[in-house]
């Protein structure tokens, strides 16, 4: 269709625009992102409220208890983390980066404070930060914690997650049960 003057175009854009059947195309458009976004948004709250119920849960597969932290932030002991789980961050493994390497300077869920420069540990402060860091990657008492299942290999229970490969190739690792007891609750003795 041809136009000469800009009133007419204008015309056939309105008529085209206000067409009713554009109308129930639109409503039934709009009808459907309404409804994809009400599911997403009930499925997003179910996600967190099945989560939130995992957070709360008792460990019942292994029989240990959560033991109160010394440093009153719930079932995660500080000073075993602080001794023993830290340690793991800094080893060096064949093949791997230590988890310090990445986890200090990335954007991730397990961010850990970078070591002051001639430091090869951290100090009171920055561990009181890691340990409220890296809980946010555990369900206490759960197997399924995170920190536990991204660096294992996946034949040995693992998931397929974590960039920085797997670093634990057997739960009968040390450091992989080290972790496993932080999880479980365990103190130092």
């Amino acid at each position: 269709m041809r136009f000469r003057h800009g009133v007419e175009y204008n015309l056939y854009l309105s008529n085209q625009i206000n067409a009713p059947e554009d109308s129930v195309h639109r409503v039934k458009r709009t009808s459907s992102y309404l409804l994809l976004v009400s599911c997403v948004f009930f499925a997003a709250a179910g996600s967190l409220r099945a989560l939130g119920r995992l957070s709360q849960s008792k460990p019942q597969a292994e029989g240990n208890p959560p033991v109160s932290s010394s440093a009153g932030s719930g079932p995660l002991n500080f000073e075993f983390f602080k001794t023993k789980v830290q340690p793991i961050f800094l080893a060096k493994r064949p093949g791997h980066a230590r988890c310090v390497a990445c986890h200090a300077v990335n954007n991730s869920a397990l961010h850990l404070e970078p070591l002051s420069p001639g430091s090869k540990t951290w100090n009171e402060e920055e561990s009181r930060k890691n340990f409220e860091s890296v809980q946010k990657v555990v369900v206490p008492g759960s197997l399924k914690s995170p920190l536990l299942i991204h660096p294992l290999a996946e034949q040995a229970g693992g998931d397929f997650f974590h960039g920085g490969g797997k670093h634990f190739n057997s739960q009968s690792d040390p450091e992989w049960q080290t972790l496993k007891s932080w999880v479980f609750g365990a103190t130092l003795k």
